[in-house]
């Protein structure tokens, strides 16, 4: 069991490179507030079917529900809408290639909070990972003269949205360990399946509320949006399968091989060249990744 984490992690940033290449797909029809409103709204039928199906094949029922888990899951649900909304504004302000390369210093940060509130152990060969995935990943992301051409505000938002999704990934890794439920199937799909209920009703009330030409888009493309919310849904499980098993920060970590994933497909599929600054990014990842599955 001590390498399940690493499988589980691997699929969940598979899952998430295909979801992500199905909201790209909607982002034309839908906006990208739509396209990225169906990973929560369309992905939360799949997690409760998820949650039905290993009732029936287990006939374990459901862990009873405490205040921690309930506050946990409340920390994990809304800072992940938050840092979802922060990414939007950058979308608007055209500087999301910059912005994703702050945000991938989240594992940085997921390491600090996993360590303040979980107790979440950080070793000195974890550290060295986690810096030597980030930088990787920020060799492969992004151009110099882009960052230095972008200002502050990127930075800020970047920063903060990739402190928000830390605080999410920690959120949802408390909420698992609260339920002290026995194995770790059980309490990762539980934690899923009320997380994402919650999302889905905060998302349709505000929709409701504020955006309802956009809820009527997102209804009319529910075909194309089913497979994106299951492909979303799908990873998410493995993500909560993993921090069941390991440290935010080790799944994190691991979890930047979706760049991998991504330059992977431009490199075979689209005939683009690696530049020597990416490969030098992608040692360097490599290098994290087999790191932090050694010492995590």
């Amino acid at each position: 069991m001590h390498f399940l984490w690493v499988l589980f992690t691997l699929m969940g940033a598979a899952g998430q490179t295909a979801r992500n290449a199905m909201q790209r797909e909607l982002t034309p029809q839908l906006g990208a507030l739509g396209a990225t409103l169906v990973r929560f709204l369309f992905g939360f039928p799949f997690a409760m079917l998820f949650l039905a199906a290993l009732m029936a094949a287990s006939g374990t029922p459901v862990p009873k529900v405490n205040t921690a888990f309930a506050g946990w899951t409340l920390v994990g649900a809304f800072t992940q809408i938050a840092a979802t909304a922060l990414m939007l504004m950058t979308m608007e302000r055209r500087s999301f290639v910059v912005t994703v390369a702050y945000l991938k210093t989240e594992p940085v940060i997921v390491a600090i909070m996993g360590l303040t509130f979980l107790g979440d152990r950080v070793t000195a060969p974890m550290a060295a990972a986690i810096v030597l995935a980030t930088v990787g990943v920020v060799l492969i992301s992004v151009k110099p003269r882009t960052l230095e051409q972008s200002g502050w505000q990127p930075a800020a938002l970047g920063l903060s949205s990739g402190a928000l999704f830390a605080a999410s990934a920690i959120g949802y890794r408390g909420a698992i360990l609260a339920l002290h439920a026995p194995g770790y199937v059980m309490p990762a799909t539980f934690s899923l399946a009320v997380g994402l209920t919650l999302q889905t009703l905060l998302l349709l009330a505000w929709l409701l509320l504020f955006r309802r030409q956009t809820l009527k888009a997102i209804l009319s493309l529910w075909r194309p949006s089913l497979l994106a919310g299951f492909a979303g849904a799908a990873g998410s499980e493995c993500w909560f399968l993993a921090f069941a098993l390991a440290t935010a920060a080790s799944v994190r970590t691991l979890a930047l091989v979706e760049v991998l994933f991504a330059q992977g497909v431009t490199r075979f599929i689209f005939k683009q060249d690696t530049t020597a600054r990416e490969t030098a990014g992608i040692v360097l990842l490599l290098a994290g990744a087999l790191l932090i599955v050694w010492t995590g």
